[in-house]
């Protein structure tokens, strides 16, 4: 409930009497678990998060070789965001807003595994299974291309003149981003691939 409020109003637009109406309580009794607004819009930030956190570190169990693995990321990222709409308003919120919690907390929780999968990236770039870039842009550029279709669907509405967030919409998004960064990053596709003409 707290997730959906934050995400459609901010913090400063939510009502802790919304949220506590809407659970089935009083607002004192909100207050006895979270001593403030912002102690909840912390905890709710911070959950969210940490599922995006689990989320990594599923796809990476077992990691994968070259592109497979790269794939396997950016299939399960879609699938996180596309299941949380909620997430996806938060997450970009938060970013825009540059506040404290993701500056101060949320980066410094985000910076090893980005440091990690850069590493990664790096490693299997040497090995020659990827195409040479800067790992950190490459994932900037994947997650950018994932969160940013579905945080800006109101305005794609209107260039599409259809539902961006329909399945099939959904789908035809997931696979044009999966095959343009495949055609840049997998040395075994040639780049003509990015004419967006079939192999």
């Amino acid at each position: 409930m707290a997730l959906r409020h934050f995400a459609a109003d901010g913090n400063a637009g939510t009502s802790l009497n919304d949220i506590a109406g809407e659970v089935g309580i009083r607002r004192p009794s909100l207050l006895y678990h979270f001593p403030s607004k912002d102690a909840l819009y912390r905890e709710t930030v911070m959950a969210s998060f940490s599922d995006w956190f689990d989320l990594l570190g599923e796809a990476t169990v077992d990691a994968r070789q070259g592109w497979p693995q790269v794939e396997r990321v950016l299939r399960a990222a879609f699938r996180f965001f596309e299941e949380r709409p909620d997430f996806v308003r938060l997450a970009r919120r938060e970013m825009l807003d540059g506040s404290p919690i993701l500056t101060d907390e949320l980066g410094i929780a985000l910076r090893p595994l980005f440091e990690k999968a850069c590493g990664w990236i790096e490693a299997e770039m040497d090995a020659g299974r990827l195409r040479r870039y800067d790992p950190g842009q490459l994932i900037l550029t994947g997650y950018g291309a994932v969160l940013s279709y579905l945080s800006d669907a109101a305005l794609i509405t209107v260039l599409l003149e259809a539902d961006p967030l329909s399945p099939d919409a959904l789908e035809t998004r997931r696979e044009h981003v999966i095959a343009v960064l495949r055609a840049a990053a997998d040395p075994d596709v040639s780049l003509g691939g990015l004419s967006g003409r079939s192999e």
